[in-house]
């Protein structure tokens, strides 16, 4: 089993033609044809523009120069 994505045109006389790749054998198929109703060109609603978060923000002052963040000096020897 194969699955095949890809945007087709239905024509006016509701027709459609599809490209196979070339490792599909010729001869019958079981096919399965799924239609998104929405077109693929139908413009979606635009979403409301909201503002940037605004987050607090506190300064603490500078990292002591022998701050060590290491895995091995952050966690005890249980890993917790």
């Amino acid at each position: 089993m194969k699955m095949i994505e890809t945007v087709a045109t239905v024509t006016e006389n509701r027709q459609m033609t599809v490209q196979l790749p070339p490792d599909i054998t010729p001869g019958e198929h079981h096919v399965v044809l799924v239609i998104d109703e929405k077109p693929v060109n139908e413009v979606p609603a635009t979403k409301k523009e909201r503002p940037p978060l605004n987050f607090p923000v506190r300064s603490y002052g500078a990292w002591p120069a022998d701050l060590s963040l290491r895995r091995e000096d952050i966690y005890g020897d249980d890993g917790k």
